[in-house]
């Protein structure tokens, strides 16, 4: 599988990439800084450089001609409400939109837990943020393509367990970012898993069980 990577230099993303290579994927992984190229080498993919915000739909579809998937895990990551609307909300539908133009039919989409903080420190730029992640939802469940939507709980940088707990509604908990690209990694070779959203902490079930489990 050939599979483009927005966001490849990111928690998530670059071990991500590992696992892909690792199993003889092809990995083309965007980043917008000079530092993050080395980031996806590293990784063991191959770097293109790329700005959500600066990029056309068409810039964007050229670079993602010849893949097969597309993984969208990047983000504003707290710079701000306007870097958040112009990254996480419209990136994604450029993103969406030059998949479909590029042919990449497949497009995992990195998105947030609805429960997120709740009952926490939760200000107006984080409510800002949950409400532009849930419209870039919507978004790509109203494409043509292959989506899959993945909302992980709290993110840990730990090392992972292998296992979590996935469905399309699950009790709200944290869960490694080594697990996430685990499931992220399987669920792109398993098409039965399509147009759906899967909510995923850590927990009991091994990553391929939970996978397998969903796909039915």
């Amino acid at each position: 599988m050939k599979v483009f990577q927005i966001g490849a230099a990111g928690g998530v993303g670059r071990r991500l990439t590992q696992l892909l290579a690792a199993r003889g994927d092809s990995v083309t992984g965007m980043h917008r800084m000079t530092d993050q190229g080395e980031t996806v080498r590293e990784s063991g993919g191959t770097p293109v450089a790329g700005d959500l915000i600066n990029d056309s739909v068409d810039d964007l579809a050229q670079k993602m001609r010849g893949h097969d998937a597309v993984v969208f895990s990047a983000g504003a990551h707290g710079t701000g409400s306007d870097k958040t609307t112009l990254i996480d909300g419209k990136g994604l539908r450029k993103a969406a939109d030059a998949a479909v133009l590029a042919g990449a039919t497949r497009f995992v989409l990195v998105s947030v837990f609805p429960d997120a903080l709740r009952g926490g420190e939760a200000g107006e730029g984080f409510e800002h943020y949950i409400k532009v992640k849930k419209s870039a939802d919507v978004y790509l469940t109203c494409t043509d393509l292959d989506w899959l939507i993945v909302r992980p709980g709290t993110l840990l940088d730990t090392p992972g367990s292998g296992r979590v707990t996935a469905g399309p509604a699950v009790e709200y908990g944290d869960v490694h970012r080594d697990d996430v690209a685990a499931f992220i990694d399987a669920a792109l070779h398993e098409p039965a898993l399509s147009r759906v959203i899967v909510e995923l902490t850590s927990g009991d079930t091994p990553v391929a069980d939970a996978v397998a489990r969903l796909a039915v």
